[in-house]
């Protein structure tokens, strides 16, 4: 549901003071006399739509110009606040619901809720995008097909990419992979501390001789005649037979079976460590495979090891990638073609519809004071044909040009009026500023028309000075300015009633006392749809 702009505050704004507008639903006509500030209004909105913020529109004797607009959906139910402030000095800012924000993000919110159309102000339909979407919702083009299509196949690609690449790269990583797991395995390491029993048993090795002489010692100095074990056989005889020294002749008994050992591993040392350079070279060559092992794999055989397994578990995965992508490229070509089929399909209806929508828009502009008007909608670019541009030759003559550079301010107002009665969706608020320049008679009554009836799809906030335009709106607010204390505001006033018969003599004739013109004013007001309704305040 549409949020409509129920009220709108604007303080220290060139003549405004401090104002406050309620508005209601339908089309709103804001008149009062040259500079009395409706100008300033629509300006106080473009500020809310991210519009350039100069110190210069400060209020004489204010630090800063302050608006505030209060959008709701029709039952007040779902409600956003955005304000923006300029300073004299320094920066301008920016609020929605009342958390500061950006002015770009001020900006997109406000985009969303209400669309300027006037000399100066924002032209939402003059850009390229917003034209292809006015095309569009004009034709009930369904793009939805498309963006799926292209969504599937972004997805495609990106799982592709995941995949690592072509087929040739997998292929090359594969082989890696599977060298260094082979490399590793066909080491055939037993264990994380086969390095460390081969450096025990390359000591060993390459001093045979030595430590075989060194165990031949010891043994003489433990079991031979006068050696260690005699003597403690001694000491055993000694203390045999007396009970109280009983314990400390198990322990010398005990301390000569410990040597007993001991002298049965010194000669198995000496009896059987012999050279083996053979196996010392063995265990060299053993050795240096597991350092080159660990340099290229991991700074120990236990993290070797752990690289093979996840060198294992990644040919796996690379198993599994291959096969995926045997019918991933299947899949991305049909993929391809899908979407270039749904941009054929697009392409074609927004052709199809593009010179209904030229037509209908032309047809609106020669009713409302533009008879020579020639609109065309070019629809360009391959694929989906999105380079949509709304061409407009205003004159006779005339070289039609895009809208943004064929129309002046008066003109473009009208021509985006004409866009927005052919199409059925729109911001909640559309206002209009020199829509009515340059008409008059039966013209001015056709744009009055045109606005009321705009009016039933949105609501619609008119700056007219045409009395044949504001007698068809809905509400009227008057703009006028006053001089209290030596110094000039603008007041804004809801018209209803005579009050709005006033309002409109003095549009018609400058004289709001003349009775000729409120007789005038009176047949206008009578002959408007909805006549009577009076403006919320």
């Amino acid at each position: 549901m549409a949020r409509l702009l129920a009220e709108l505050r604007v303080r220290d704004l060139g003549v405004i003071d401090d104002v406050t507008l309620e508005l209601a639903a339908g089309t709103t006509a804001l008149t009062g006399e040259t500079g009395a500030g409706k100008t300033l209004l629509v300006g106080a909105l473009s500020l809310l739509l991210g519009g350039r913020a100069d110190p210069g529109v400060v209020r004489a004797g204010a630090e800063e110009a302050v608006v505030e607009g209060r959008f709701c959906t029709p039952d007040g139910g779902d409600e956003i606040v955005l304000a923006r402030s300029v300073a004299r000095q320094g920066r301008s800012r920016a609020w929605v619901d009342g958390r500061m924000v950006p002015v770009s993000a001020l900006a997109e919110v406000a985009a969303g809720l209400l669309e300027l159309h006037g000399q100066h102000q924002h032209r939402t339909v003059v850009q390229a995008e917003a034209q292809r979407q006015a095309l569009d919702a004009f034709g009930e083009v369904d793009t939805g097909p498309l963006v799926e299509a292209r969504r599937h196949l972004s997805g495609l690609l990106a799982e592709a990419e995941r995949l690592g690449g072509d087929a040739r790269q997998r292929t090359r990583e594969a082989e890696m992979l599977t060298y260094q797991a082979e490399e590793i395995e066909a080491a055939r390491i037993t264990g994380p501390d086969e390095d460390r029993l081969l450096a025990d048993e390359e000591e060993r090795l390459a001093a045979a001789a030595a430590h075989r002489e060194a165990a031949a010692h010891a043994l003489a100095a433990v079991s031979e005649d006068g050696g260690a074990v005699d003597r403690l056989a001694d000491a055993s005889g000694a203390l045999a037979g007396r009970g109280p020294l009983a314990p400390l002749d198990d322990r010398v008994r005990a301390a000569m079976a410990d040597l007993a050992d001991l002298a049965g591993e010194l000669r198995s040392v000496v009896d059987t460590w012999e050279d083996d350079p053979a196996r010392l070279a063995e265990v060299r060559a053993r050795r240096t495979l597991l350092h080159d092992l660990e340099r290229k794999y991991g700074p120990s055989l236990a993290e070797v090891a752990a690289f093979a397994e996840q060198a294992r578990a990644s040919l796996d995965e690379l198993a599994r990638a291959e096969a995926r992508a045997a019918t991933l490229d299947g899949d991305v070509e049909a993929a391809r073609r899908e979407v270039a089929e749904e941009e054929a399909a697009v392409a074609r209806a927004r052709r199809q519809v593009a010179p209904l929508l030229a037509e209908e828009i032309e047809a609106t502009l020669h009713q409302l004071a533009m008879p020579s008007a020639r609109i065309a909608v070019l629809v360009e670019g391959e694929g989906s044909a999105d380079d949509v541009t709304f061409t407009l030759a205003a004159n006779p003559g005339e070289p039609a040009q895009p809208l943004a550079r064929a129309a002046s301010g008066g003109e473009l107002a009208r021509t985006m009026l004409a866009v927005r009665l052919a199409l059925t969706e729109s911001p909640g608020v559309l206002v209009f500023d020199e829509v009515d320049a340059g008409v008059g008679g039966a013209a001015a009554e056709a744009v009055g028309a045109a606005l009321a009836g705009l009016g039933h799809h949105a609501q619609v906030l008119v700056v007219t000075h045409l009395a044949q335009v504001a007698a068809q709106a809905d509400h009227q607010v008057e703009v006028r300015k006053v001089t209290e204390g030596g110094r000039t505001r603008s007041v804004v006033a809801p018209l209803a009633g005579e009050d709005r018969v006033v309002e409109l003599s003095r549009m018609l004739s400058g004289r709001p006392d003349s009775e000729s013109a409120r007789t005038h004013a009176r047949e206008l007001l009578a002959g408007r749809a909805g006549a009577g309704t009076a403006p919320a305040t």
